[in-house]
């Protein structure tokens, strides 16, 4: 049985974060992470299949967010701009155009005036039900399931309506070394504070009493320590009994568990395709499109793989495909061969190339299917209606012995991202040092 001040279960961006900030102040900590790796919901390739680096997981900084500038600041990892403009095809013609959503405006309104906060598909049934507003109430949903990922069944206004009223309209960043470099200086932190990450490490229970926690995994190993931090991705969380990933509390925190229940986790299918040149610059596509596509940094459409992405302002062959919410929970089982013809098919139609032709100037392919991997089982949380007094729940510890942390437990303008993680992880690091 190995000891430790502090266990932490799950070595993503918040379990580092929080690692980071633990051993740092002296404190003896031991992490676990199920995968062969660490970084979670952040995974880049490197000089893998002809892709000299690209992003499985996380990809964007959505605008000057403190805490990750900060850090990378502090690590002296180099970010640059992420833009281009925003084109949408739909029935045969590429617009760009910002104002995407018909009705748009008579939508805030109705949100404005609502008192009662209740889930997305019944205020759409409620206020929107009329024929004349179809196409609203089809944009909106698809809005929703692609950005939020959201099941719109499940998915709150209230929540909704903060996030527009309220979107970041700064700068787009990337990483320029891939944003496993900031996991890596986190990982190198933890280490040169004596910390210990220990990978391949699939817990299945946890017996606890007040003061003393004891972990125990599949292959057997035990670890024990005086608090423990459960950084697991929600999904995960919310695996049942009997299911890969799924952790056992004893004596049970019924009521934690029950929080977690009623908190949303959004699925996603991630589409990455490096092509042998940048085709949609062609001066084909210039006359399909009537116009020059160059420096498109998203394209959204109605197609089955419906949002897509380039490197702007970086010149690169690679195009990045998201499929999400309830489409990408409907296929979540496909093969990633079958996933990949349907993303074909989708930019075949949008830009009447061939699904054979296409395929001839594919040099590398990835399919990301997060609502499949078992240590992550879906995208980034977002807010039922029961979410902000199920996250009050979880943010306060269990006999100052049991703590959770992740981006789902935020509560701010940046939901659902790595900026999320990590504030929770300096957050719940802060609580544990009290």
């Amino acid at each position: 049985m190995e000891k430790s001040d502090i266990l932490i279960i799950g070595a993503g961006a918040t379990g580092l974060m929080a690692g980071y900030q633990l051993a740092k102040k002296g404190k003896k900590v031991t992490l676990l992470e199920a995968r062969n790796r660490i970084g979670g919901r952040i995974h880049t390739i490197e000089n893998e299949s002809f892709f000299k680096r690209a992003e499985l997981g996380a990809e964007f900084i959505h605008g000057d967010l403190p805490v990750t500038i900060n850090l990378l600041q502090e690590a002296g990892i180099a970010y640059s701009p992420a833009g281009g403009s925003m084109v949408r095809y739909n029935n045969g013609q590429f617009n760009e155009d910002e104002q995407f959503i018909e009705d748009w405006d008579v939508l805030m309104k109705k949100l404005d005036e609502l008192q009662t906060d209740t889930n997305l598909a019944a205020f759409l049934k409620g206020h929107f039900a009329e024929d004349k507003y179809k196409k609203l109430r089809e944009s909106v949903t698809r809005f929703v399931s692609g950005y939020d990922t959201t099941d719109p069944e499940l998915a709150s206004v209230f929540a909704l309506r903060e996030e527009w009223k309220n979107e970041d309209e700064g700068a787009q960043h990337r990483i320029d070394t891939g944003y496993c470099d900031m996991a890596r200086y986190l990982v190198d932190q933890i280490k040169a504070h004596k910390g210990r990450i220990y990978l391949n490490s699939v817990v299945s229970d946890i017996d606890w009493k007040p003061g003393n926690v004891k972990v125990i995994t599949d292959s057997g190993m035990i670890y024990s320590a005086g608090k423990l931090l459960v950084a697991m991705p929600l999904g995960v969380l919310k695996a049942e009994k009997g299911e890969k990933g799924a952790v056992a509390f004893h004596p049970a925190i019924q009521d934690r568990t029950e929080a977690i229940k009623a908190m949303g986790f959004g699925a996603i299918i991630k589409f990455l395709l490096e092509f042998d040149e940048v085709f949609w610059e062609n001066e084909a596509i210039r006359l399909l499109a009537g116009k020059s596509l160059k420096g498109m940094g998203f394209l959204f459409s109605e197609e089955a793989i419906p949002t897509w992405w380039t490197q702007a302002p970086k010149h690169s062959a690679l195009l990045t495909g998201w499929l999400g919410g309830l489409p990408a929970a409907d296929r979540k089982d496909m093969d990633t061969e079958a996933l990949l013809q349907l993303a074909l098919q989708s930019l075949s139609h949008i830009f009447s190339i061939t699904v054979d032709e296409l395929k001839t100037k594919l040099i590398a392919w990835n399919v990301a299917n997060w609502t499949a991997e078992p240590f992550t089982r879906g995208s980034y949380s977002y807010d039922t209606v029961q979410a902000p007094e199920a996250r009050n729940l979880l943010n306060e510890p269990v006999e100052d012995t049991l703590f959770f942390a992740g981006e789902y437990l935020y509560d701010g303008p940046a939901m659902g991202t790595v900026e999320a993680a990590l504030t929770s992880g300096v957050d719940v690091a802060e609580k544990m040092l009290k």
